[in-house]
């Protein structure tokens, strides 16, 4: 849902180094400062938390305007002509403050210039040289300010304190403490977001430890995002530690696709393999945080189950001779259509012209699980609503394929097309599949393609491009970060080909030109074109499902009734 933009009234003036900024009353300083190309560095600071202090880092010189006690008259500095400003004789930290009318910040003079060289050489005393071999190295904060505030040299002669090494706080992270700057970052992510109050510090000075309390690990769905947000390399991926170095990597934004929550994400890949997967700030989805489970989607690429080549009849093909075999089926009639939630809204809309060339409605299958009010929703498929938009299906599916089953032992039915789902999930039996001829599209082996027919693979969404409509209603896109298996085609060609062969004509299965089609077609997308929707997605019209009993309860940025409509999307 769109914010309304900030009224006169809720701006501020403020002035940072001397440039006059309006600035939305209370913000943080450390922001305000981003809006004037101002890089104010920080360690224990981080927008979607608490304010703690804890580094000192962000010290800065902060002032008001002089008025006479008495009058509240501004007091006029004679050399200038302006309006005098009263420092404050000590530095303040940026984080804890925020913009106020007149306020005045320094943050390149001496004294603060001197303040961060001396918090950077007292936060290096203990730390270790372990840049070179360090999970964290090209993207670590005190890396990055040492160079700028640090030294080049230690004046610390005395023996480093050695902490604990190695220590496996949960199944999917590891500290390495000597490292830890004691922010406190992964104890109020712990406590604020994941409310799982797990992490702390024991010991005082510089013999302070973070640690899991007694009898408890770091074992939640969101535990890697405190790997995400540690400013070094303390808290590291058991999955990705020493993996790769990350400026060899390529980033790709992409969306989680394990429910309808739609957190937006990056992809991390090199030559075609992907390393890791870490969340993309948008504020109006996820913030800046995602599941782990979500992060462990790409190893389904490279999964011993996948599928690589065409088949007929349990037997490889060549992918020609499968298409060919597919339209004949087709050709004979009596065909149903069972699509996915899972698929983009251009495969989607596809799957939608077959149906139409067949003459019969599709059907979809409901995913549902336990939703963890966070990021994880109790849809379990990443765009139902995706479906409703391009208009594959008019009303939300049902968990079971119960009207198909029906069919198929009225002998309505004889073939079935699958895009993507195990109809033995959906409530088919063996019995039952064993009665139709199954055209099985799918990334993965299952028992549906294990009886189908004709089976020809397609991709995961880490190798190709499209969108997904999120449970707001926001149309989010996705880009291909990897190639796929040699020998798989897109899953728009093959849907394309599909449409052909049914029937339905010749359709375009580039994105560009099928957005074409999809804006002239579907109403909620008119206008639309895939090259330019936004990067934090579009929000949609959705007046025309506001009553639909969608499964989803309250999540981060989403509660049930807030649907978007024409007034407000």
């Amino acid at each position: 849902m769109s914010t309304a933009p900030a009224k006169p009234a809720d701006l501020v003036t403020v002035n940072i180094d001397g440039k006059d900024i309006a600035v939305p009353k209370g913000t943080n300083v450390i922001e305000a400062a981003k809006l004037v190309g101002v890089e104010i560095p920080h360690y224990c600071y981080h927008p979607k938390l608490s304010i703690v202090g804890n580094c000192r880092m962000c010290l800065i010189e902060m002032g008001m305007p002089a008025v006479d006690p008495a009058t509240k008259a501004p007091i006029m500095d004679p050399a200038t002509g302006k309006q005098k400003v009263n420092w404050i004789p000590r530095p303040q930290i940026g984080c804890g403050t925020n913009a106020s009318p007149g306020l005045h910040i320094r943050t390149n003079t001496p004294l603060v210039k001197d303040c961060r060289e001396g918090v950077t050489e007292m936060l290096l005393i203990n730390h270790p040289l372990d840049c070179p071999i360090c999970d964290q190295a090209g993207e670590c904060k005190l890396q990055e300010h040492s160079t700028a505030y640090g030294r080049g040299y230690s004046r610390f002669v005395e023996q480093k304190n050695v902490k604990p090494k190695r220590t496996v706080l949960g199944p999917r992270v590891t500290l390495d403490d000597e490292r830890c700057i004691l922010c406190s970052r992964c104890i109020r992510f712990s406590k604020e977001i994941a409310k799982d109050d797990v992490l702390g510090f024991v010991d005082r000075g510089s013999y302070s430890t973070l640690t899991c309390y007694p009898g408890r690990e770091l074992a939640n769905n969101y535990s890697l995002n405190t790997v995400d947000i540690c400013p070094v390399g303390a808290l590291t991926s058991t999955d990705f530690r020493f993996k790769m170095r990350v400026w060899f990597l390529k980033q790709t934004p992409s969306i989680d696709p394990e429910s309808s929550v739609g957190a937006n994400t990056e992809v991390w890949s090199r030559e075609g393999v992907i390393y890791r997967i870490t969340p993309r700030r948008n504020d109006a989805v996820n913030d800046t945080w995602m599941t782990d489970s979500g992060r462990a989607l790409y190893k389904q690429v490279k999964a011993a189950d996948r599928l690589l080549a065409p088949a007929i009849a349990g037997q490889p093909a060549p992918a020609d001779r499968a298409l060919q075999a597919a339209a004949t089926l087709l050709k004979a009639g009596a065909v149903a259509v069972v699509g996915s939630g899972r698929s983009s809204v251009e495969e989607q809309f596809l799957t939608k012209k077959l149906a139409d060339a067949l003459q019969v409605s599709a059907s979809l299958v409901s995913r549902v699980g336990a939703g963890d009010g966070l990021l994880l929703s109790s849809d379990r498929n990443p765009n139902v609503r995706g479906a409703l938009v391009t208009g594959l299906i008019t009303a939300l599916p049902a968990q079971k394929l119960t009207a198909l089953a029906a069919d198929i032992d009225a002998g309505k039915v004889k073939t079935v097309v699958s895009v993507g789902e195990d109809l033995t999930a959906a409530g088919l039996t063996a019995a039952q599949l064993a009665k139709v001829a199954v055209i099985y599209l799918g990334t993965h082996q299952n028992p549906t393609s294990t009886a189908a027919q004709v089976v020809i693979p397609t991709l995961t969404v880490f190798e190709k491009s499209g969108s997904f409509v999120n449970q707001q209603f926001r149309l989010q896109k996705f880009a291909r970060a990897v190639p796929g298996p040699a020998g798989v085609s897109d899953d728009l060609i093959t849907l394309a080909e599909l449409v052909a062969a049914a029937g339905g004509g010749i359709l375009p299965f580039e994105l560009g030109l099928l957005w074409d089609a999809l804006a002239a077609t579907v109403k909620p997308l008119a206008g639309l074109t895939y090259a330019k929707l936004p990067a934090l997605g579009q929000p949609l019209d959705a007046t025309a499902w506001t009553g639909l009993p969608f499964c989803e309860g309250e999540t981060l940025h989403f509660k049930p009734a807030a649907v978007p409509t024409a007034a407000n999307a």
